[in-house]
């Protein structure tokens, strides 16, 4: 491939360079034209098939290697060819060429480019696969883009060469046919300005923007197709309605209400949603108490004597509790309405693109409109088909809560972040823990040396891990409930167990809120596109039931752009942003991320170069016997931009903040070396892999000239 490239640029070269040598472009001037006609419209007469193939293999050849000169042969071939002969050449062998000039792009630079500049292109192809036809006939129909560097640049995208093709046929023909004209009337072109006069200009202007043009009717024509039997309200009740009091929702509401809108938040369980009720907020704080039990049988070590009794699980749990209650404020249905949010408690429905019923606890249903509404449902614990589940003792990350006392054998299916941290708090509690895990690795999408990691201080902690296995049933024998296991070419094994937890992902929350009937397109996720709306302009999604992330600053990301595009529509819209999405497991040692992996790296085939800092080598971590883990840091090769961070170890979560912000404004490992900071803490092992890196890429040649410039100065 690389020698087949080699000699494609090697032999494009070799010809631009003999007909430079040979002078052989000055011919393709007005002047030489106008000075060879009558000698060409001789060979005409006399070979006018032979004359009409060669000066077609010229045209193709010119406009191929992108040799300035297609205008003149465009007015020539009008000048000896008529209009109809000569429109029919010049369209063809114009075509021709620019798709051979298209080609020649793809094969050499296509490949490479997309090594480079990977994540940045799949953006752009996506935007080509969707309205790439549109924007091609568009720059054909507007004379003013030269023509040679569309060739090109559409050749690094992933556009199909038919499409390609027919649409630089279609698009070039008014443009051809006018100078083909001209042609026909050479003697009265004094220079090649004249043909394009101020009026044809403007006319061109005009004929490009129709594309984009047909491309908003289009546009307009679905969604009239799409809101086709339902009555828009004349007047609205509300800016922004929402439907859901999660993070998505919340933000959403914050947002509209802060900018004066008047805007409806509808929650039909507690406001806060999964994250301060069932998700985050308990998670952290179960995990803060196990961890602080763990550190204190830890410093028996250390010569601080310490005497740890039985948990009282029941006073664990109501700490969890209390945090929640902490917290709740800050989420409350008093806060949002002293914000200027009407909060409504209840079961919200669509009945119209642009009214939802509203049924409350009393079973009273009143009615609302709003120009949009944002769908923030959030996600339910998943619960797979197992044989035996539903009549076994089992709970999901949203019922554990419900505990009362420390399960003695705790089964958790599933190793992704909610099973490994929950699993660690309870061993560290003083459950027998064992986790199975359908994939090789524990945290499947983190880095294998990540996982591992985890998976030996579970380990530590006592969890029985197994990866590789399926729970094929669940059983009860003598009153106790057992989980049969398996992996393939093995045999299946019992786990007994007081509680299953299952920890197997979530699935958005897509029934009872009236999607179905109302249209509203529906995958795994609702279907939104690049603004966060759906099928229907005015109805947006976020959080978990738009994803694709689930992650609660994800959500309180895409509610910003849902509000704003909801609020401002069609004077201003934005494109949700996910460049920069970290995410954090906070087991530990606590694993977060940002940007690229290394097995995300070698699955899109991206080329990076790897910087590690191990942390047991920073002082800080050293005096609080937290020496574990490591930074590591994925850049371009050659450059210090970073394109994705792996932080392993305490305050892995904290650590990576200063990342998130080098990537979302553009700033590399050289800046971050030149940042002060403190001593000691853990936030200098940042510092150190920039230090690494810098290290990695020293000039040794300047370095080798310093040492002999510094013995000199010794002598």
């Amino acid at each position: 491939m690389r020698w087949g490239k080699f000699v494609v640029i090697i032999g494009i070269v070799l010809v631009i360079a003999v007909v430079y040598q040979q002078q052989w472009h000055q011919y393709l001037s007005l002047e030489q034209l106008k000075a060879q006609h009558d000698q060409l419209a001789q060979w005409r007469n006399q070979h006018f098939a032979g004359l009409f193939i060669g000066y077609l293999m010229i045209y193709v050849v010119v406009t191929a290697l992108s040799i300035p000169g297609a205008v003149i042969l465009t007015l020539g071939s009008g000048a000896l060819f008529g209009l109809g002969w000569g429109l029919l050449l010049a369209s063809f062998a114009s075509t021709m060429g620019a798709f051979l000039a298209f080609m020649s792009a793809r094969y050499v630079l296509r490949d490479s480019l997309e090594q480079r500049l990977g994540e940045r292109l799949k953006q752009v192809n996506a935007g080509i696969s969707r309205d790439g036809a549109w924007y091609l006939l568009t720059l054909r129909l507007v004379p003013l883009f030269p023509f040679w560097m569309i060739n090109l640049v559409m050749g690094l995208t992933r556009m199909s060469a038919w499409r390609f093709y027919w649409v630089s046929q279609v698009g070039m023909l008014a443009g051809t046919a006018v100078f083909v004209n001209a042609g026909t009337q050479l003697a009265r072109v004094e220079q090649v300005a004249d043909i394009l006069s101020g009026q044809l200009l403007l006319s061109f202007v005009l004929l490009g923007l129709f594309p984009l043009i047909a491309k908003q009717l289009v546009a307009w024509l679905k969604r009239k197709r799409v809101y086709q039997g339902w009555q828009r309200p004349r007047r609205f009740d509300d800016n922004i309605l929402v439907i859901g009091a999660g993070s998505g929702g919340l933000v959403s509401a914050y947002i509209a209400a802060a900018v004066k809108a008047k805007v409806t938040l509808v929650e039909q369980h507690a406001m806060g949603g999964d994250c301060l009720n069932t998700g985050c907020v308990p998670s952290k704080a179960l995990l803060h108490l196990a961890h602080g039990r763990k550190h204190a049988e830890a410093l028996n070590q250390f010569g601080v004597s310490t005497k740890l009794g039985a948990v009282d699980f029941s006073a664990v749990m109501a700490t969890v509790k209390q945090v929640i209650t902490d917290i709740e404020p800050h989420d409350s249905v008093a806060r949002y309405q002293s914000l200027g949010v009407n909060v409504m408690l209840g079961t919200a429905r669509l009945i119209s693109p642009w009214q939802v019923a509203i049924t409350d606890a009393s079973g009273q249903v009143s009615q609302r409109s709003a120009r949009s509404i944002i769908l923030a449902t959030g996600a339910r614990p998943l619960v797979p088909a197992i044989p035996g589940l539903t009549d076994s003792r089992y709970v999901t990350s949203d019922t554990i809560w419900q505990l009362t006392e420390l399960p003695q054998r705790l089964v958790v299916l599933g190793g992704g972040p909610i099973g490994v941290e929950l699993a660690q708090a309870f061993a560290r509690l003083g459950s027998q823990v064992t986790v199975v895990e359908a994939l090789p690795q524990l945290l499947p999408r983190e880095d294998e040396d990540a996982a591992e990691l985890v998976k030996q201080q579970l380990q530590r902690d006592g969890v029985v891990v197994y990866t590789a296995h399926k729970a094929l049933k669940v059983s009860q024998r003598d009153g106790v409930q057992q989980v049969h296991i398996g992996a393939a070419e093995q045999h299946s094994r019992v786990i007994e167990a007081d509680v299953i937890l299952l920890a197997l992902g979530r699935q958005p929350r897509l029934q009872g809120y009236g999607l179905q009937e109302l249209g509203v397109v529906t995958d795994k996720t609702i279907t939104t596109n690049e603004f966060l709306q759906t099928n229907f302009p005015n109805i947006y999604a976020v959080g978990d039931v738009a994803g694709p992330f689930q992650l609660t600053h994800a959500a309180s990301h895409q509610a910003w752009y849902a509000a704003v595009n909801a609020l401002f529509s069609p004077l201003k819209k934005f494109k949700a942003d996910y460049r920069v999405m970290p995410a954090a497991t906070f087991c530990e040692p606590e694993v977060a991320r940002v940007g690229l992996n290394e097995k995300e790296a070698q699955q899109r085939a991206i080329a990076v170069e790897v910087t590690r800092y191990d942390i047991d080598d920073l002082d800080r971590a050293i005096a609080d016997h937290n020496r574990y883990g490591w930074v590591k840091v994925l850049t371009k090769p050659g450059t210090d931009k970073i394109l994705g961070v792996t932080i392993v170890g305490a305050q892995a979560g904290d650590l990576l903040a200063e990342f998130v912000l080098a990537m979302k404004h553009g700033i590399g490992l050289n800046k971050l070396l030149a940042t002060i900071h403190i001593y000691p803490t853990m936030a200098e092992a940042n510092k150190y892999v920039a230090g690494a890196w810098k290290r990695a890429h020293a000039p040794q040649r300047i370095l080798a000239w310093l040492a002999r410039y510094h013995q000199w100065r010794r002598s």
